[in-house]
């Protein structure tokens, strides 16, 4: 019987013939922690005995939820993490840097066929480059820091097979949404997904992130994709150190083969408070919108600024509407600046906050008020998620948020792709 992508990975980096339900202590290629969760791990770290770190190379800390600080309480977190990293010689991301899962990808740090860890549940970010990466606790964090391996039990997988291709202004993101409301947010609860066929494989780098980063959405352990010619590319400039990738056999075991056509759909909205809240843009068009946001780990990347530029160029945000754009790392922001994206931005109305989770944890920017409705690209919408639980967040692409945010209420934005 052929092995699936998870378990490949997981046989190499335990050195045993590891099959799914399998319990194995596997090699760790990296590991990651934020300011909400690294802190914590400092504190297992050392209740645990920790002295060193198994490799600083291969641990980095990401100052991005809170970043500036708001308060007092997090500068202490943060100071924290520094004095930590400093003295452990490990790699630290300082605020303005960018968030996690854009920047671990974006310096090399994880290539295909690797095995990571992070201390945040979006660490499934990474599939796209044929990685499995999956969050964990802080106190899971602390152990894999100190020892460089972690036990884990080789998940069941999968398979989302794709066909077709998306129409125009119908993106990844409403590809992802479309299948967490079919499946459901706990329809593949500790299962490894596996994203592939013709949509997946026509998609860039940067939107396929997009779809890996929800794996978790639907309740996944990882959300893997095939290695291509795209990821060998986008890895290529990055890497410091050979490349493993793993196909999954033909004759694979899954769980289950969900199977879609996909040159129909439309753009989708995950309206309030479950993420698998899905519908069709058309069931909500017309619903008055008071805070748009673009960015975060799933949407913002160069790509999806550019969309929005597309969308908004020549055009004034309706009034009454704000819109938050938070670059999801340094480097795409400067890449904005040159390409005059962001003049574009903030000519239309934008409010451009400090590359980093910007208003998507609710500890700082962009909080809303009470009653208020929020369309964001962001990938959660639980109640209370940007910092007040009595106002309503609704989930949808860069290129709907941007349509909506002109129009001053949930818009379809396929007119712009005319």
């Amino acid at each position: 019987m052929g092995k699936t992508m998870a378990e490949k990975i997981f046989s190499q980096h335990s050195g045993e013939d590891a099959r799914a339900g399998d319990l194995v202590i596997a090699r760790l290629d990296f590991i990651m922690g934020q300011d909400g969760t690294a802190p914590l791990a400092i504190n297992s770290f050392n209740e645990m005995g920790g002295e060193k770190v198994f490799d600083p190379s291969r641990v980095a800390f990401v100052i991005d939820h809170s970043a500036p600080s708001p308060n007092e309480g997090v500068s202490s977190l943060h100071k924290l993490m520094r004095e930590f990293a400093l003295k452990q010689g490990i790699l630290l991301y300082d605020i303005g840097h960018g968030v996690c899962h854009q920047l671990i990808p974006e310096q090399g740090h994880v290539l295909p066929g690797d095995l990571v860890i992070g201390a945040d549940s979006h660490t499934c970010t990474y599939g796209a480059l044929n990685v499995f990466s999956t969050g964990v606790g802080s106190t899971d964090l602390a152990a894999g820091i100190i020892s460089g391996k972690l036990w884990f039990k080789v998940p069941e997988t999968i398979k989302f097979l794709c066909k077709g291709v998306l129409p125009p202004g119908v993106l990844s993101k409403d590809l992802i949404l479309y299948l967490i409301g079919d499946i459901g947010a706990d329809g593949a609860t500790y299962l490894a997904a596996e994203y592939c066929g013709e949509a997946i494989s026509a998609m860039d780098v940067e939107e396929r992130f997009t779809i890996a980063n929800m794996a978790i959405e639907m309740g996944a352990k990882a959300g893997l994709m095939e290695f291509d010619e795209k990821v060998n590319k986008w890895v290529a400039g990055r890497a410091k150190r050979p490349l493993r990738p793993v196909f999954a056999d033909p004759d694979a075991k899954y769980v289950e083969i969900r199977q879609y056509d996909v040159s129909q759909l439309e753009p989708q909205i995950a309206c309030p408070h479950t993420v698998d809240n899905v519908s069709p843009v058309g069931q909500v068009e017309g619903l008055p919108i008071q805070q748009a946001v673009i960015g975060t780990c799933t949407n913002g990347r160069i790509n999806d600024l550019k969309i929005a530029a597309r969308i908004l160029a020549g055009k004034k945000i309706s009034p009454g509407v704000r819109l938050i754009v938070a670059p999801s790392s340094r480097q795409v922001f400067l890449e904005a600046m040159n390409e005059g994206i962001i003049q574009i931005l903030v000519e239309a109305g934008a409010a451009i906050v400090t590359p980093g989770c910007g208003p998507c944890v609710g500890t700082h920017n962009g909080v809303p008020s009470d009653g208020e409705v929020v369309l964001s690209t962001a990938n959660r919408n639980f109640k209370g998620r940007m910092g007040n639980s009595r106002a309503s967040i609704y989930l949808a692409s860069p290129a709907t948020v941007a349509a909506s945010a002109v129009a001053g209420r949930i818009a379809d934005p396929r007119p712009f792709f005319l």
